[in-house]
């Protein structure tokens, strides 16, 4: 794997039934394949836009779900202050 994780990002990865882990990253980087795929030729716009709104919702969604709708923790797992996050949340109506 290449060096563009954090130190220790390798002790948050989640273990498969083998032992194996499935990077986030990798699981982007198919999405983002398929999405160009599926243009079909059309050239994209405004693609981190888009990218952000389709990550960032259920990303808080389930971090929330998590914490059971503590902000504070939830700030704390997702390294945001609680004023940020609470912007956030208010974006995608969450919570």
């Amino acid at each position: 794997m290449s060096g563009s994780r954090g130190k220790g990002a390798d002790k948050h990865l989640p273990r498969g039934g083998n032992g194996s882990a499935r990077c986030l990253s990798d699981n982007v980087r198919e999405a983002m394949e398929q999405y160009f795929n599926d243009l079909d030729g059309h050239e994209p716009s405004e693609l981190y836009d888009l990218f952000l709104a389709q990550v960032e919702k259920p990303l808080f969604e389930k971090v929330m779900d998590h914490t059971g709708g503590n902000v504070s923790r939830a700030a704390e797992v997702l390294g945001l202050n609680r004023g940020t996050l609470r912007k956030r949340l208010k974006k995608y109506n969450i919570g």
